[in-house]
């Protein structure tokens, strides 16, 4: 790990006895493990100079990865703690609807995925708001994949107001619905602008609760705005 460490901070490459003598390694040692990484991947040579492999280019990659992901996670829980609520971060990602991450507590459940959340988007608020941010070819096409259909009571009853109420939906606008997924709860999403991506991130709380919906997505809203900057990155996991 040293000599990788080593090897890392010379852009241009290093030659054997310097990486010895920067790690604190006898030079046969030195000799040893850097051939061993050279036969990993993790290193290649270079007309006697030593650069980092792509073993080692993805290791750090995936590093990487992991630290966006990490850092989604612990801004999720944050907001869910200041809020209240439990927090979901959704995609729109090759035609399908993918919640990449969701935050929630015992005292605050995050709702049951008892219909495929992927198939059923056009009955909560995460679909209803990621479909709003396509095209009318694209929503198309994605109903054409998976029809509306009756979910419960309260689920919209035909693609044709669907399309009349995602059209009505204005540019950074909370989409809600109130137990069109799920009896008992009630939803709110606000639009993510990642790229040309679609996202989302959105609350839900329980039907007696439904007082409260509003004003959590409004406070939800307000954070995602002064930490979408520094989000920007990490959201695209």
């Amino acid at each position: 790990m040293r000599l990788l460490e080593s090897v890392a901070e010379h852009e241009c490459g290093a030659p054997a006895k310097q990486l010895a003598r920067e790690t604190g390694l006898a030079l046969p040692t030195a000799y040893h493990l850097l051939r061993t990484l050279v036969h990993e991947g993790y290193l290649r040579r270079d007309k006697g100079l030593f650069f980092l492999g792509e073993a080692a280019v993805r290791l750090g990659a995936s590093g990487a990865a992991q630290k966006r992901r990490s850092t989604v996670v612990d801004t999720l829980a944050h907001w869910r703690d200041s809020i209240g609520v439990p927090v979901y971060y959704a995609v729109y990602r090759e035609g399908e609807i993918e919640v990449m991450c969701v935050s929630d507590t015992p005292g605050n459940p995050a709702v049951e995925e008892w219909a495929d959340f992927r198939e059923t988007g056009h009955a909560h608020a995460i679909g209803q708001c990621l479909l709003s941010q396509l095209d009318e070819d694209s929503r198309r096409d994605h109903l054409t994949r998976y029809p509306v259909q009756s979910i419960t009571p309260y689920t919209v009853r035909d693609d044709h107001t669907l399309m009349r109420r995602l059209a009505r939906v204005r540019r950074m606008e909370a989409v809600v619905e109130r137990q069109e997924y799920a009896l008992g709860t009630v939803c709110a999403a606000i639009p993510i602008t990642v790229g040309t991506s679609a996202a989302t991130m959105a609350i839900s709380l329980p039907a007696h609760q439904s007082d409260r919906l509003l004003s959590a997505a409004q406070q939800l809203q307000r954070e995602v705005g002064r930490m979408l900057g520094s989000l920007a990155l990490s959201i695209s996991i």
